[in-house]
């Protein structure tokens, strides 16, 4: 087969493909977003805030005079459909600032509680900002409000967009239990514990009310990813290794943090890591030049397996999608997709730059019609495969690949080159400008970008949202095993109970087992807790490994290089009195050392203690099934594909304990 796909680097005439895709693509109004959001009707009711220009009141009406002229132009007026607002204002911005909207960058740094200005991002015309910090609701505000300031006393008033990771879970947020940071969930395999996609999408609604209350408008996540190596420390973002139940939670999830449509309640989703980031050899991650690849050794895993939650995502209108800093490696099994020449099946460029991809296979294949994010600094230093270019032509081949903004971008320069340079037409800048004015006006920031900081705090402390949270929690363990019938401790034996806690690890001088011996007391004082366990009937040890993505050491061995440094000690525990053992499970964590000896096993993912005190105390039934299959032992890691979901390995890959049960997927007793 020819190689009939043409060359991107300095081409002056669009192929056919591509015009196709921009004229489908600028069309994007009438095809990604509903027709009532087009016809906006006049409402008497537009919240319309300024704090730097002024405010145009006609008839009545109150509309925000952005580039300080005095009169009202289209993109100020919000009773005129999107695209004629969209479309007048990039007529009035200049080459520079379409450009500069095509960057993300840090949040301005904060000192004393104040955003520090002149920044050099703001200035350079970006537009969207992540924010990283913890603190509570109402600062988080508090910080929006002065970047918002800032924006909008530019020459054209564009709002700034705030982004972020997930927020909502210990995982990502360690300060999650403190006061004033957001409804407390359990992670995302937990919530794929609990089987329950409504459940997301309830979890969703709950948490985009809270972002945007904080003036957080778009969203890193979630991660569409299918946890096929057990060894990719990023399993712990997914919603565990079955394509089927992952679609479900990410079409719910999307639902609910966006709405059915795009609207100023909502939090525009960035569905991740394009085409899939959990096919990897050995755990590899490709922010590092080991895991530069993606590779399928399994003939149509991409699409069996892969590519099915992206659908999901497609279907449910995510805003937008994240391709993977990886390449496609041509030492993969035949995948079935049409091939990028006659010798290779996959062009060796990293997913943000592959136009194969993202314009032939995402846009033309899976008819995504929203805008392509590029993950942070994967142009600059993760374009694998094209490092060699000069940086103007990495930038260039991204956006003819059907690239539309780019995360982690100190300098846009390189972009205006590509332009001046020939290599980009300005019209495929337009093209992205207006993906971006679009989300920005959908979400009603050019109408009223500014939170009330006391609101975003009470909606934060919401004890109805936290209730709907703590269900989640309990319904998201899973009882792996309960040696005659150990739990539940019941009242009428609890006089009996004398119950020895650990938690491994368990901190310096021992806080963390500390903390959770108090939040036991505190949830269920019934129990009788010993600080010795020769005093003990019974313990409970609740085992924590993480693997850390940036040590690049991919492991799931439950020791020191998971943080648990006294493996033995937990063993020791297990053998002198009945012990519940907790394990969280933030990977597939190898429990051939800490497993046999328990007298019950749970599974964890990242769940509240209190959730698991009424789980052991009988309170609640144990309804939650594994989202992931546990490997036998480390011969079954090095075995298996990388490409494939556990439960569709070998017969001998999953773990099974004493009782013959399996802990592959969906397993899960109650009681």
């Amino acid at each position: 087969m020819k190689n009939n796909l043409p060359t991107i680097i300095g081409v002056k005439k669009m192929h056919t493909r591509y015009i196709r895709n921009t004229v489908l693509c600028m069309l994007v109004f009438v095809l990604a977003f509903p027709m009532e959001l087009l016809e906006v009707q006049a409402q008497n009711n537009v919240e319309v805030e300024t704090r730097t220009k002024a405010i145009l009141t006609i008839e009545g009406k109150r509309y925000r005079d952005l580039n300080n002229n005095g009169k009202l132009d289209p993109y100020e007026n919000w009773e005129l459909p999107t695209e004629n607002r969209v479309e007048n204002l990039l007529s009035q911005m200049t080459l520079e600032e379409k450009v500069g909207l095509l960057t993300i960058n840090e949040f301005p740094e904060i000192q004393d509680s104040k955003v520090v200005f002149p920044n050099k991002f703001l200035d350079q015309h970006t537009r969207y900002f992540i924010y990283r910090e913890m603190p509570s609701a109402d600062v988080i505000a508090n910080h929006t409000n002065q970047l918002q300031e800032a924006a909008e006393a530019s020459r054209l008033g564009i709002p700034a967009v705030v982004i972020s990771n997930p927020r909502n879970h210990p995982l990502t947020i360690p300060v999650i239990e403190e006061a004033g940071q957001f409804s407390h969930w359990p992670d995302t395999l937990g919530l794929a514990a609990t089987r329950d996609s409504g459940l997301v999408r309830r979890f969703g609604e709950i948490a985009a009310k809270e972002w945007r209350a904080a003036g957080i408008h778009k969203m890193y996540g979630y991660s569409a990813d299918v946890a096929t190596d057990p060894l990719w420390a990023r399993n712990q973002e997914t919603f565990g290794e079955n394509p089927e139940l992952i679609s479900a939670m990410i079409f719910n999830v999307i639902k609910g943090f966006q709405g059915d449509v795009l609207n100023k309640n909502s939090v525009s989703m960035t569905t991740r890591h394009f085409p899939g980031g959990g096919a990897r050899a050995e755990g590899r991650d490709p922010h590092f030049k080991e895991g530069q690849y993606n590779i399928y050794p399994t003939p149509g895993s991409l699409l069996k397996y892969h590519i099915p939650p992206f659908k999901a995502a497609i279907e449910a209108e995510t805003t937008s999608i994240m391709p993977y800093y990886a390449y496609p490696s041509n030492e993969s099994a035949e995948q079935g997709l049409p091939h990028f020449s006659e010798n290779q099946q996959f062009e060796e460029v990293a997913f943000a730059l592959n136009e194969p991809f993202i314009n032939g296979y995402l846009r033309d294949e899976l008819k995504f019609l929203g805008y392509v994010n590029s993950d942070t600094s994967a142009v600059i230093d993760r374009a694998w495969g094209a490092e060699d270019l000069p940086v103007e032509q990495r930038f260039a081949k991204a956006i003819n690949a059907g690239t539309n903004i780019f995360s982690g971008v100190p300098n846009p320069e390189p972009i205006l080159n590509a332009v001046n340079q020939g290599l980009v037409g300005e019209e495929q800048i337009n093209r992205s400008a207006t993906y971006l004015l679009t989300e920005m006006m959908k979400l009603g920031l050019f109408e009223n970008p500014y939170v009330d900081s006391d609101q975003a705090l009470a909606i934060a402390d919401n004890p109805e949202s936290q209730k709907v949270a703590d269900d989640a929690h309990r319904r998201s363990i899973v009882l792996m095993r309960n040696d005659n019938n150990l739990l539940p401790l019941r009242d009428e034996n609890m006089a009996e109970v004398r119950l020895y806690v650990e938690m491994f690890p368990g901190g310096e001088n021992g806080q963390k087992t500390e903390e959770l011996k108090q939040k036991i007391r505190n949830h269920d004082n019934s129990i009788t807790i010993v600080d010795n366990l020769a005093d003990a009937t019974h313990a409970f040890v609740w085992v924590q490994p993480f693997q850390d993505l940036f040590a690049n050491n991919p492991t799931v061995v439950i020791g020191p290089e998971t943080g648990v440094d006294q493996v033995n000690r937990i063993v020791e525990i297990q053998k002198t009195v009945p012990t519940i053992t907790a394990i969280n499970f933030s990977n597939p964590w190898l429990i051939n050392t800490i497993e046999p000896n328990a007298g019950a096993v749970i599974g964890t993912f990242g769940t509240k203690a209190e959730a698991v005190v009424d789980m052991i105390r009988g309170k609640y039934n144990p309804v939650g099934k594994l989202p992931i299959t546990i490997p036998a032992n480390q011969e079954a890691v090095n075995n298996e594909a990388g490409d494939v979901p556990g439960y569709d390995e070998d017969p001998s890959y999953p773990y099974q304990d004493k009782a013959g049960n399996r802990y592959q997927y969906n397993f899960g007793l109650s009681y």
